[in-house]
């Protein structure tokens, strides 16, 4: 809840979560790994408009805060293979928030 003088210990709070989750593409990558673990490549055709060396530098950050595992299967060539954690998915309720306020941020700006 939003208080008018604001709160040293939620603004912390505030941003520590937007430290962990900054920049346009780490709620998308986590979104695509909701459904289920994925390759590499599976997330980067999910994730459209994201740079290969983008979406490395995202998943290692995830993979930092705890809400992405990282899976390195001993096969020819090795398969490595990204999870959402617990921790992650701890995140669906932001998610869902996020979606539901977008979708009426659109209609509200775009009329649609």
């Amino acid at each position: 809840m939003l208080t008018k003088g604001g709160c040293p210990k939620t603004a912390l709070s505030i941003k520590d979560a937007l430290e962990a989750l900054e920049g346009r593409w780490k709620l998308l990558i986590l979104f695509s790994l909701a459904s289920g673990p994925k390759r590499f490549r599976q997330i980067s055709k999910e994730v459209e408009g994201i740079t290969d060396k983008t979406l490395s530098k995202e998943l290692k950050s995830l993979e930092t805060n705890e809400l992405v595992e990282r899976a390195v299967y001993d096969t020819f060539p090795p398969t490595v293979e990204y999870t959402i954690t617990p921790h992650g998915k701890s995140l669906e309720t932001v998610m869902d928030a996020l979606h539901y306020w977008g979708l009426a941020h659109r209609k509200k700006i775009m009329g649609k």
